[in-house]
């Protein structure tokens, strides 16, 4: 698929104000589709989107993510504390801040984009609601997972398939998927626990990749008992929260002694 874009508004997809600092990440054709729309929308409805949504991302940012930090995951937290609840308490804390600190970036970024007529790409699902991993990374910053896969992953796959078919599926979906959040956790910064957090994250897609594959049948047998159903579904969601929840450690602790101190102390060693 082609796009003939001027220099000028290549730049501007590059640098949208908006969206420069933390995303959305849009894609190069529906910002050029969204750009040539502009003179044909109607402004009064752009004004009150933009206006509800910039309203609940400072909500979430300014009111709800910042009073979060007053429970910093932090290395002196880490030190610290003596009780195994309270450190729990306090990685749930940094699980919620750390969403709404950037799910309100994104309301900013949204609402401010569509005072200037340009509909951004939604970032986030209900992404503490997923009920495995997979599910977990379709609502989380969509937008880098969205690009991450039609660049990254969904090339190396096909590779992979085409060119090395002696290899196992489950050996090619291993690589794919860890390499996969390896280059995440990379994006996000170079550093050990950044790399250890993508390892941590792919190894959990791995294994629900493996577990979804084994256990349809046992999904078949029980779709008939719906509280077994219900029971079966709140105990995945609370499993892949506190799995996402746990990860978070690597990713807001600065070193690996650290993140094993936080993990000593919550599990009571």
């Amino acid at each position: 698929k082609k796009l003939n874009l001027s220099f000028q508004e290549f730049v501007i997809y590059l640098v949208f104000p908006a969206a420069y600092i933390a995303g959305p990440i849009d894609n190069i054709f529906h910002f050029h589709n969204e750009m040539e729309c502009v003179d044909n929308k109607e402004i009064g409805n752009d004004l009150l989107e933009g206006s509800k949504r910039l309203a609940k991302g400072l909500f979430f940012k300014f009111i709800l993510a910042d009073s979060l930090a007053l429970i910093p995951l932090s290395s002196e937290s880490a030190q610290k504390i003596q009780h195994p609840i309270w450190m729990w308490l306090i990685v749930y804390s940094y699980a919620f801040r750390i969403f709404l600190d950037f799910a309100g970036y994104t309301h900013i970024a949204i609402g401010i984009s569509r005072f200037l007529g340009i509909k951004l790409p939604e970032n986030f699902k209900r992404p503490y609601l997923s009920e495995n991993m997979t599910t977990f990374w379709n609502r989380w910053h969509m937008t880098l997972t969205q690009w991450i896969r039609t660049y990254f992953f969904n090339p190396i796959t096909r590779f992979l398939r085409s060119n090395f078919r002696n290899i196992p599926t489950w050996m090619i979906i291993l690589f794919t998927q860890v390499s996969t959040m390896l280059l995440i956790g990379l994006w996000h910064g170079v550093s050990i626990n950044f790399l250890i957090w993508g390892l941590w994250n792919g190894l959990g897609l791995f294994i629900h990749n493996r577990w979804s594959s084994k256990g349809q049948t046992r999904k078949n047998h029980m779709s008939d008992k719906n509280w077994i159903n219900q029971l079966c579904r709140f105990a995945s969601v609370f499993a892949t929260f506190n799995f996402v929840a746990l990860g978070w450690v690597w990713f807001a602790l600065p070193s690996f002694s650290d993140s094993m101190e936080t993990y000593k102390l919550m599990f009571g060693f």
